[in-house]
Protein backbone atom coordinates (compact mmCIF):
# COMPACT_ATOMS: atom_id res chain seq x y z
CA UNK A 1 0.00 0.00 0.00
CA UNK A 2 3.07 2.51 0.88
CA UNK A 3 5.29 1.67 -2.53
CA UNK A 4 1.70 2.00 -4.23
CA UNK A 5 1.01 5.88 -2.62
CA UNK A 6 4.71 6.52 -3.21
CA UNK A 7 4.10 5.40 -7.30
CA UNK A 8 0.94 7.83 -7.02
CA UNK A 9 3.21 10.63 -5.80
CA UNK A 10 6.09 10.07 -8.04
CA UNK A 11 3.95 10.17 -11.23
CA UNK A 12 1.43 12.38 -11.13
CA UNK A 13 2.01 14.84 -8.29
CA UNK A 14 -0.49 14.23 -5.73
CA UNK A 15 1.38 15.01 -2.65
CA UNK A 16 -0.09 14.94 1.19
CA UNK A 17 0.10 17.45 3.44
CA UNK A 18 3.40 17.03 5.48
CA UNK A 19 4.75 18.35 8.86
CA UNK A 20 7.65 20.02 7.00
CA UNK A 21 5.37 21.74 4.72
CA UNK A 22 2.51 22.58 7.10
CA UNK A 23 5.55 24.17 9.14
CA UNK A 24 6.94 25.98 7.04
CA UNK A 25 3.67 27.41 5.56
CA UNK A 26 2.96 28.34 9.20
CA UNK A 27 5.53 29.55 9.80
CA UNK A 28 6.19 32.07 6.92
CA UNK A 29 2.59 33.27 7.17
CA UNK A 30 2.70 34.47 10.84
CA UNK A 31 5.97 35.76 10.65
CA UNK A 32 4.87 37.83 7.74
CA UNK A 33 1.28 37.76 6.60
CA UNK A 34 0.02 37.84 9.59
CA UNK A 35 1.62 41.67 10.27
CA UNK A 36 0.73 42.78 7.38
CA UNK A 37 -2.59 42.62 8.19
CA UNK A 38 -1.95 43.40 11.73
CA UNK A 39 -0.79 46.75 10.36
CA UNK A 40 -3.63 47.38 8.60
CA UNK A 41 -6.16 47.69 11.71
CA UNK A 42 -3.50 49.21 14.21
CA UNK A 43 -3.67 52.50 14.24
CA UNK A 44 -8.03 52.48 13.50
CA UNK A 45 -9.38 52.07 17.19
CA UNK A 46 -6.29 53.87 19.18
CA UNK A 47 -6.57 56.96 16.31
CA UNK A 48 -8.24 59.10 18.58
CA UNK A 49 -5.40 58.52 21.64
CA UNK A 50 -2.45 58.51 18.77
CA UNK A 51 -4.07 62.34 17.66
CA UNK A 52 -3.87 63.54 21.46
CA UNK A 53 -0.67 62.68 21.90
CA UNK A 54 0.37 64.35 18.12
CA UNK A 55 -1.34 67.48 19.91
CA UNK A 56 0.16 67.28 23.60
CA UNK A 57 3.87 67.35 22.09
CA UNK A 58 3.34 69.63 19.44
CA UNK A 59 1.84 72.17 22.24
CA UNK A 60 4.72 71.34 24.84
CA UNK A 61 7.18 72.02 21.56
CA UNK A 62 5.55 75.23 20.65
CA UNK A 63 3.64 76.62 23.44
CA UNK A 64 0.23 76.88 21.17
CA UNK A 65 -2.27 74.10 20.14
CA UNK A 66 -1.83 72.26 16.76
CA UNK A 67 -3.98 73.56 13.81
CA UNK A 68 -6.81 71.31 12.68
CA UNK A 69 -5.80 71.37 8.93
CA UNK A 70 -2.11 70.59 10.47
CA UNK A 71 -3.44 67.46 12.70
CA UNK A 72 -5.40 65.91 9.79
CA UNK A 73 -2.55 66.48 7.33
CA UNK A 74 -0.39 64.41 10.07
CA UNK A 75 -2.54 61.97 10.62
CA UNK A 76 -3.82 61.16 6.74
CA UNK A 77 0.10 60.59 6.50
CA UNK A 78 0.48 58.61 9.76
CA UNK A 79 -2.43 56.00 7.65
CA UNK A 80 -1.00 56.48 4.21
CA UNK A 81 2.93 56.12 4.87
CA UNK A 82 2.07 52.21 5.04
CA UNK A 83 0.75 51.27 1.36
CA UNK A 84 3.22 54.14 0.21
CA UNK A 85 5.41 51.80 1.70
CA UNK A 86 3.92 49.25 0.59
CA UNK A 87 4.68 50.14 -2.93
CA UNK A 88 8.57 50.91 -2.62
CA UNK A 89 8.82 47.03 -0.87
CA UNK A 90 6.82 45.77 -4.00
CA UNK A 91 9.72 47.58 -6.09
CA UNK A 92 12.43 45.27 -4.11
CA UNK A 93 10.69 41.94 -4.58
CA UNK A 94 13.10 40.49 -8.17
CA UNK A 95 15.79 41.69 -6.96
CA UNK A 96 15.66 40.13 -3.63
CA UNK A 97 14.30 37.17 -4.13
CA UNK A 98 16.57 36.14 -7.37
CA UNK A 99 19.72 37.47 -5.34
CA UNK A 100 18.61 36.09 -1.87
CA UNK A 101 16.32 33.35 -2.42
CA UNK A 102 12.79 33.36 -1.47
CA UNK A 103 13.51 32.06 2.47
CA UNK A 104 16.38 34.49 2.44
CA UNK A 105 14.08 37.49 1.68
CA UNK A 106 11.82 36.69 4.09
CA UNK A 107 14.38 36.43 6.83
CA UNK A 108 16.28 39.73 5.66
CA UNK A 109 12.80 41.78 5.50
CA UNK A 110 11.98 40.59 9.32
CA UNK A 111 15.05 41.97 10.67
CA UNK A 112 13.68 45.61 9.56
CA UNK A 113 10.28 44.70 10.62
CA UNK A 114 11.46 44.71 14.05
CA UNK A 115 13.61 48.39 13.69
CA UNK A 116 10.08 49.53 13.45
CA UNK A 117 8.18 48.32 16.03
CA UNK A 118 10.28 49.21 18.63
CA UNK A 119 10.05 53.18 16.98
CA UNK A 120 6.74 52.93 17.00
CA UNK A 121 6.91 51.40 20.88
CA UNK A 122 9.32 54.04 21.95
CA UNK A 123 7.30 57.16 20.15
CA UNK A 124 5.51 58.52 23.62
CA UNK A 125 8.72 58.02 25.45
CA UNK A 126 10.60 60.26 22.87
CA UNK A 127 7.96 62.52 22.77
CA UNK A 128 7.71 62.81 18.64
CA UNK A 129 5.31 61.97 16.64
CA UNK A 130 7.55 61.94 13.50
CA UNK A 131 8.96 58.72 14.34
CA UNK A 132 5.79 57.17 13.85
CA UNK A 133 5.03 58.78 10.30
CA UNK A 134 8.75 57.34 9.35
CA UNK A 135 8.21 53.72 10.97
CA UNK A 136 5.01 53.30 9.41
CA UNK A 137 6.48 54.05 5.94
CA UNK A 138 9.44 51.53 7.21
CA UNK A 139 6.98 48.70 8.42
CA UNK A 140 4.81 49.30 5.19
CA UNK A 141 7.89 48.36 2.53
CA UNK A 142 8.33 45.37 4.77
CA UNK A 143 4.76 44.54 3.98
CA UNK A 144 5.43 45.23 0.26
CA UNK A 145 7.85 42.71 0.04
CA UNK A 146 6.39 39.86 2.30
CA UNK A 147 2.79 40.22 0.96
CA UNK A 148 4.48 39.16 -2.48
CA UNK A 149 7.42 37.11 -1.28
CA UNK A 150 5.54 34.58 0.72
CA UNK A 151 2.61 33.46 -1.74
CA UNK A 152 5.95 32.84 -4.19
CA UNK A 153 7.35 30.98 -1.43
CA UNK A 154 4.42 28.89 -0.60
CA UNK A 155 3.79 28.46 -4.21
CA UNK A 156 6.71 26.85 -5.29
CA UNK A 157 6.97 24.84 -1.90
CA UNK A 158 3.72 23.57 -2.86
CA UNK A 159 2.88 20.28 -4.77
CA UNK A 160 0.28 21.07 -7.30
CA UNK A 161 -2.95 19.28 -5.86
CA UNK A 162 -2.65 21.77 -2.66
CA UNK A 163 -0.69 25.18 -4.16
CA UNK A 164 -4.29 26.47 -3.75
CA UNK A 165 -4.85 25.33 -0.53
CA UNK A 166 -1.81 26.61 1.10
CA UNK A 167 -1.61 30.05 -1.33
CA UNK A 168 -4.87 31.25 0.35
CA UNK A 169 -2.79 30.84 3.63
CA UNK A 170 -0.96 33.91 3.71
CA UNK A 171 -4.45 35.94 3.01
CA UNK A 172 -5.90 34.07 5.68
CA UNK A 173 -3.23 35.01 8.10
CA UNK A 174 -3.72 38.78 7.16
CA UNK A 175 -7.45 38.24 8.22
CA UNK A 176 -6.03 37.19 11.65
CA UNK A 177 -4.06 40.09 11.91
CA UNK A 178 -6.67 42.75 10.81
CA UNK A 179 -8.74 40.68 14.02
CA UNK A 180 -6.14 40.58 16.22
CA UNK A 181 -5.34 44.28 16.01
CA UNK A 182 -9.38 45.30 16.09
CA UNK A 183 -9.43 42.66 19.51
CA UNK A 184 -6.31 44.40 21.11
CA UNK A 185 -8.06 47.74 19.86
CA UNK A 186 -10.71 47.69 21.97
CA UNK A 187 -10.68 49.84 24.92
CA UNK A 188 -10.51 47.81 27.91
CA UNK A 189 -7.86 45.59 26.37
CA UNK A 190 -4.82 48.01 24.63
CA UNK A 191 -6.85 50.79 22.45
CA UNK A 192 -6.63 53.25 25.40
CA UNK A 193 -4.48 56.13 26.20
CA UNK A 194 -1.71 54.26 28.26
CA UNK A 195 -1.70 50.93 25.26
CA UNK A 196 -1.76 52.13 22.45
CA UNK A 197 2.33 52.83 22.37
CA UNK A 198 2.74 48.47 23.09
CA UNK A 199 -0.10 47.81 20.25
CA UNK A 200 1.57 49.21 18.07
CA UNK A 201 5.12 47.39 19.35
CA UNK A 202 3.60 43.91 19.03
CA UNK A 203 3.85 43.97 15.36
CA UNK A 204 8.10 43.39 16.08
CA UNK A 205 6.65 39.77 18.04
CA UNK A 206 5.96 37.66 14.65
CA UNK A 207 9.00 38.92 13.08
CA UNK A 208 10.72 37.65 15.93
CA UNK A 209 9.59 34.33 16.13
CA UNK A 210 9.89 34.16 11.92
CA UNK A 211 13.43 35.48 12.33
CA UNK A 212 14.41 32.06 15.20
CA UNK A 213 12.53 29.32 13.29
CA UNK A 214 12.10 29.98 9.59
CA UNK A 215 15.90 29.17 9.05
CA UNK A 216 15.07 25.47 10.03
CA UNK A 217 13.31 24.98 6.84
CA UNK A 218 14.20 24.28 3.32
CA UNK A 219 14.84 27.35 0.73
CA UNK A 220 12.08 27.09 -2.49
CA UNK A 221 13.52 23.98 -4.78
CA UNK A 222 12.77 25.74 -7.60
CA UNK A 223 14.83 28.24 -6.65
CA UNK A 224 17.78 26.07 -5.98
CA UNK A 225 17.55 23.99 -8.83
CA UNK A 226 16.62 26.08 -11.71
CA UNK A 227 18.25 29.70 -10.33
CA UNK A 228 21.10 28.26 -8.14
CA UNK A 229 21.55 25.11 -10.20
CA UNK A 230 21.82 23.39 -7.51
CA UNK A 231 20.10 20.06 -7.64
CA UNK A 232 21.64 18.32 -4.52
CA UNK A 233 19.75 20.91 -2.61
CA UNK A 234 16.99 21.09 -4.18
CA UNK A 235 16.47 17.21 -3.97
CA UNK A 236 17.13 17.32 -0.28
CA UNK A 237 14.64 20.19 0.04
CA UNK A 238 11.86 18.23 -2.04
CA UNK A 239 12.54 15.05 0.37
CA UNK A 240 11.57 16.78 3.49
CA UNK A 241 8.97 18.54 1.72
CA UNK A 242 7.33 15.41 0.53
CA UNK A 243 8.27 13.14 3.26
CA UNK A 244 9.35 10.91 0.91
CA UNK A 245 12.55 9.59 -1.34
CA UNK A 246 10.78 9.48 -4.59
CA UNK A 247 10.84 12.97 -5.77
CA UNK A 248 12.15 12.28 -9.27
CA UNK A 249 8.91 13.00 -11.25
CA UNK A 250 8.95 16.40 -9.64
CA UNK A 251 12.47 16.97 -10.42
CA UNK A 252 12.26 16.05 -14.18
CA UNK A 253 9.52 18.44 -14.02
CA UNK A 254 11.49 21.52 -12.89
CA UNK A 255 14.63 20.61 -15.28
CA UNK A 256 12.49 20.55 -17.85
CA UNK A 257 11.19 24.28 -17.32
CA UNK A 258 15.12 25.41 -16.27
CA UNK A 259 15.92 24.11 -19.98
CA UNK A 260 12.93 25.77 -21.96
CA UNK A 261 14.04 28.69 -19.86
CA UNK A 262 17.28 29.06 -20.60
CA UNK A 263 16.77 30.57 -23.92
CA UNK A 264 15.14 33.35 -22.29
CA UNK A 265 17.30 33.88 -18.90
CA UNK A 266 16.07 35.78 -15.93
CA UNK A 267 13.52 38.24 -17.07
CA UNK A 268 13.69 41.97 -15.62
CA UNK A 269 10.34 43.67 -15.26
CA UNK A 270 11.01 45.87 -18.52
CA UNK A 271 11.27 42.79 -20.77
CA UNK A 272 8.14 41.17 -19.02
CA UNK A 273 6.51 43.88 -20.10
CA UNK A 274 7.63 43.61 -23.64
CA UNK A 275 7.31 39.69 -23.83
CA UNK A 276 4.65 38.89 -25.89
CA UNK A 277 4.70 35.13 -24.99
CA UNK A 278 3.67 36.59 -21.13
CA UNK A 279 0.60 39.57 -22.80
CA UNK A 280 -1.94 38.26 -21.20
CA UNK A 281 -1.00 36.68 -18.39
CA UNK A 282 0.27 40.38 -17.10
CA UNK A 283 -2.96 41.62 -18.13
CA UNK A 284 -4.61 39.54 -16.26
CA UNK A 285 -2.55 39.75 -12.41
CA UNK A 286 -2.71 43.43 -13.33
CA UNK A 287 -6.90 43.31 -13.82
CA UNK A 288 -7.22 40.69 -11.12
CA UNK A 289 -4.75 42.70 -8.45
CA UNK A 290 -6.34 46.70 -9.63
CA UNK A 291 -10.12 44.96 -8.99
CA UNK A 292 -9.06 43.58 -5.73
CA UNK A 293 -8.39 46.98 -4.40
CA UNK A 294 -10.37 49.38 -6.53
CA UNK A 295 -13.44 47.21 -5.80
CA UNK A 296 -13.52 49.41 -2.41
CA UNK A 297 -12.70 46.73 0.13
CA UNK A 298 -10.65 49.09 2.01
CA UNK A 299 -13.69 51.80 2.16
CA UNK A 300 -16.29 49.19 3.25
CA UNK A 301 -14.05 48.88 6.02
CA UNK A 302 -13.46 52.71 6.71
CA UNK A 303 -17.41 53.28 6.49
CA UNK A 304 -18.39 50.04 8.46
CA UNK A 305 -18.19 52.42 11.52
CA UNK A 306 -20.41 55.31 10.53
CA UNK A 307 -23.07 52.68 9.20
CA UNK A 308 -23.05 50.97 12.45
CA UNK A 309 -23.78 53.81 13.79
CA UNK A 310 -26.51 54.86 11.73
CA UNK A 311 -28.50 51.59 12.06
CA UNK A 312 -28.35 52.60 15.95
CA UNK A 313 -25.90 50.72 17.67
CA UNK A 314 -24.09 52.62 20.30
CA UNK A 315 -20.79 54.34 20.42
CA UNK A 316 -19.25 51.87 22.86
CA UNK A 317 -20.61 48.81 21.00
CA UNK A 318 -19.54 49.79 17.62
CA UNK A 319 -16.30 48.21 18.10
CA UNK A 320 -17.08 45.03 19.25
CA UNK A 321 -19.68 44.84 15.71
CA UNK A 322 -16.24 45.74 13.84
CA UNK A 323 -14.65 42.72 15.46
CA UNK A 324 -17.59 40.84 14.53
CA UNK A 325 -16.81 42.00 10.64
CA UNK A 326 -13.26 41.09 10.78
CA UNK A 327 -14.19 37.14 12.42
CA UNK A 328 -16.53 36.72 9.45
CA UNK A 329 -13.96 37.99 7.14
CA UNK A 330 -11.48 35.03 8.82
CA UNK A 331 -13.97 32.44 8.81
CA UNK A 332 -15.04 32.93 5.06
CA UNK A 333 -11.00 32.81 4.26
CA UNK A 334 -10.32 29.55 6.20
CA UNK A 335 -13.39 28.11 4.30
CA UNK A 336 -11.69 29.26 0.93
CA UNK A 337 -8.33 27.35 1.99
CA UNK A 338 -11.51 24.25 2.24
CA UNK A 339 -13.01 24.58 -1.16
CA UNK A 340 -10.12 25.74 -3.55
CA UNK A 341 -9.15 22.50 -4.57
CA UNK A 342 -12.64 21.53 -5.10
CA UNK A 343 -14.57 24.52 -7.17
CA UNK A 344 -11.20 25.72 -8.71
CA UNK A 345 -9.94 29.31 -8.55
CA UNK A 346 -12.15 30.64 -11.72
CA UNK A 347 -15.27 30.08 -9.89
CA UNK A 348 -14.82 31.83 -6.48
CA UNK A 349 -12.83 34.74 -8.13
CA UNK A 350 -16.26 34.80 -10.24
CA UNK A 351 -18.46 34.39 -7.24
CA UNK A 352 -16.50 36.28 -5.00
CA UNK A 353 -16.62 39.44 -7.42
CA UNK A 354 -20.55 38.82 -8.51
CA UNK A 355 -21.59 38.81 -4.46
CA UNK A 356 -19.26 42.41 -3.79
CA UNK A 357 -21.15 44.13 -6.76
CA UNK A 358 -24.51 42.98 -6.10
CA UNK A 359 -23.81 43.75 -2.20
CA UNK A 360 -22.37 47.32 -3.50
CA UNK A 361 -25.49 48.30 -5.46
CA UNK A 362 -27.78 46.70 -2.14
CA UNK A 363 -25.82 49.29 0.01
CA UNK A 364 -25.98 52.55 -2.10
CA UNK A 365 -29.88 51.68 -2.42
CA UNK A 366 -30.18 50.81 1.91
CA UNK A 367 -28.10 54.28 2.36
CA UNK A 368 -30.50 56.10 0.54
CA UNK A 369 -33.03 55.12 2.01
CA UNK A 370 -31.47 54.98 5.56
CA UNK A 371 -33.13 58.09 6.77
CA UNK A 372 -36.82 57.46 5.39
CA UNK A 373 -36.81 53.78 6.22
CA UNK A 374 -36.42 52.67 9.93
CA UNK A 375 -35.53 49.07 9.41
CA UNK A 376 -33.08 50.18 6.15
CA UNK A 377 -30.06 50.77 8.40
CA UNK A 378 -29.95 46.69 9.48
CA UNK A 379 -30.19 46.33 5.37
CA UNK A 380 -26.36 48.33 5.25
CA UNK A 381 -25.02 45.96 7.72
CA UNK A 382 -26.30 43.02 6.42
CA UNK A 383 -24.80 44.31 3.20
CA UNK A 384 -21.01 45.01 4.86
CA UNK A 385 -21.11 41.50 6.15
CA UNK A 386 -22.12 39.75 2.33
CA UNK A 387 -19.70 42.04 0.81
CA UNK A 388 -17.05 41.14 3.48
CA UNK A 389 -17.89 37.14 2.93
CA UNK A 390 -18.01 37.69 -0.85
CA UNK A 391 -14.13 39.25 -0.93
CA UNK A 392 -13.41 37.01 1.70
CA UNK A 393 -13.60 33.90 -1.15
CA UNK A 394 -12.37 34.97 -4.32
CA UNK A 395 -10.98 39.10 -4.45
CA UNK A 396 -8.73 39.15 -1.39
CA UNK A 397 -6.74 35.39 -1.71
CA UNK A 398 -7.13 34.13 -5.03
CA UNK A 399 -5.17 36.69 -7.02
CA UNK A 400 -1.87 35.69 -4.89
CA UNK A 401 -2.53 32.05 -6.14
CA UNK A 402 -3.12 32.98 -9.56
CA UNK A 403 0.29 35.29 -9.50
CA UNK A 404 2.20 32.16 -8.45
CA UNK A 405 0.29 29.66 -11.30
CA UNK A 406 0.55 31.56 -14.16
CA UNK A 407 4.16 32.83 -14.34
CA UNK A 408 6.90 29.90 -14.69
CA UNK A 409 10.55 30.71 -12.79
CA UNK A 410 12.60 33.39 -15.24
CA UNK A 411 9.27 35.58 -14.81
CA UNK A 412 7.75 35.07 -11.27
CA UNK A 413 9.84 37.70 -8.91
CA UNK A 414 9.42 40.43 -11.89
CA UNK A 415 5.35 39.55 -12.12
CA UNK A 416 4.83 39.86 -8.69
CA UNK A 417 6.76 42.87 -8.50
CA UNK A 418 4.32 44.41 -11.11
CA UNK A 419 1.59 42.75 -8.95
CA UNK A 420 2.33 44.38 -6.06
CA UNK A 421 3.12 47.80 -7.08
CA UNK A 422 -0.40 47.73 -8.62
CA UNK A 423 -1.77 46.29 -5.68
CA UNK A 424 -0.21 49.13 -3.07
CA UNK A 425 -1.00 51.72 -5.87
CA UNK A 426 -4.31 50.97 -5.59
CA UNK A 427 -4.64 50.72 -2.24
CA UNK A 428 -2.94 53.52 -1.57
CA UNK A 429 -5.45 55.24 -4.24
CA UNK A 430 -8.57 54.03 -2.60
CA UNK A 431 -7.12 55.77 0.77
CA UNK A 432 -6.33 58.97 -0.58
CA UNK A 433 -9.62 59.76 -2.76
CA UNK A 434 -12.57 57.82 -0.82
CA UNK A 435 -12.48 60.84 1.94
CA UNK A 436 -13.78 63.09 -0.85
CA UNK A 437 -15.75 60.62 -3.09
CA UNK A 438 -18.03 60.39 0.47
CA UNK A 439 -17.66 63.91 0.73
CA UNK A 440 -19.07 64.55 -2.79
CA UNK A 441 -21.16 61.35 -4.02
CA UNK A 442 -22.02 59.96 -0.31
CA UNK A 443 -23.49 56.50 -0.48
CA UNK A 444 -23.35 56.68 -4.32
CA UNK A 445 -19.67 56.77 -4.61
CA UNK A 446 -20.49 52.64 -3.66
CA UNK A 447 -21.74 52.45 -7.07
CA UNK A 448 -18.17 53.32 -8.79
CA UNK A 449 -17.28 50.21 -6.98
CA UNK A 450 -19.62 48.41 -7.75
CA UNK A 451 -18.95 49.13 -11.81
CA UNK A 452 -15.47 48.00 -11.18
CA UNK A 453 -16.57 44.48 -9.38
CA UNK A 454 -18.80 44.27 -12.55
CA UNK A 455 -15.61 44.21 -15.02
CA UNK A 456 -12.95 42.80 -13.26
CA UNK A 457 -15.88 39.77 -13.77
CA UNK A 458 -16.83 40.07 -16.94
CA UNK A 459 -12.55 40.10 -17.48
CA UNK A 460 -12.17 36.93 -15.62
CA UNK A 461 -14.88 35.46 -17.09
CA UNK A 462 -13.13 36.00 -20.56
CA UNK A 463 -9.65 35.55 -20.15
CA UNK A 464 -8.17 33.80 -16.94
CA UNK A 465 -8.75 29.91 -17.10
CA UNK A 466 -8.90 27.41 -14.56
CA UNK A 467 -5.34 26.80 -13.19
CA UNK A 468 -6.56 23.89 -10.84
CA UNK A 469 -4.09 20.94 -11.06
CA UNK A 470 -2.13 21.90 -13.76
CA UNK A 471 1.61 22.13 -13.36
CA UNK A 472 3.58 25.66 -14.30
CA UNK A 473 4.24 24.23 -17.87
CA UNK A 474 0.73 23.11 -18.63
CA UNK A 475 -0.62 26.52 -17.62
CA UNK A 476 1.65 28.47 -19.53
CA UNK A 477 0.96 25.88 -22.78
CA UNK A 478 -2.98 27.65 -21.98
CA UNK A 479 -1.55 31.14 -22.56
CA UNK A 480 0.40 30.24 -25.17
CA UNK A 481 -2.89 29.88 -27.52
CA UNK A 482 -4.00 32.99 -26.55
CA UNK A 483 -0.86 34.75 -26.78
CA UNK A 484 0.24 33.12 -30.52
CA UNK A 485 3.08 31.88 -29.93
CA UNK A 486 4.76 28.32 -30.11
CA UNK A 487 6.12 26.55 -26.52
CA UNK A 488 9.92 26.32 -27.07
CA UNK A 489 12.65 23.04 -26.22
CA UNK A 490 9.79 20.63 -26.62
CA UNK A 491 7.48 21.63 -23.59
CA UNK A 492 3.96 20.68 -25.62
CA UNK A 493 5.88 17.08 -26.42
CA UNK A 494 6.69 16.99 -22.32
CA UNK A 495 3.25 18.17 -21.35
CA UNK A 496 1.71 15.32 -23.84
CA UNK A 497 3.24 12.68 -22.21
CA UNK A 498 4.22 13.12 -18.78
CA UNK A 499 1.43 15.95 -18.04
CA UNK A 500 -1.45 14.50 -19.69
CA UNK A 501 -1.66 11.67 -17.16
CA UNK A 502 -1.80 14.07 -14.05
CA UNK A 503 -4.82 15.90 -14.98
CA UNK A 504 -7.53 15.65 -13.24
Amino acid sequence: RQSKHKKTTGSCGISRLTVVLVLATLISAFGSSFQYGYNVAVINSPSPFMQQFYNTTYMERYGSPMEENLLTLLWSLSVSMYPLGGFFGSLMVAPLVNKLGRKGTLLFNNIFSIVPAVMMGVSEIAKTYEIIIVARFIVGICAGLSSNVVPMYLGELSPKNLRGALGIIPQLFITIGILSAQVLGIRNILGNSTGWTLMLGLTGIPAMIELLLLPFFPESPRYMLIQRGDEKTAKKALQRLRGSNDVDAELSEMRLEDQSERADGRLSVLSLLSQRSLRWQLISIIAMNMGQQLSGVNAIYYYADSIYATAGVKQSDIQYVTVGTGAVNVFMTMAAVFIVEASGRRLLLLCGFGICCGACVLLTVALTFQESVTWMPYISITCVIIYVIGHAIGPSPIPYVVTTEMFRQSARPAAFMVAGSVHWLSNFTVGLIFPFLERGLGSYSFIIFSFICLVTLIYIWLVVPETKNKTFLEICQIFAKRNNVEIKLGDAEHISHHGAVCLT
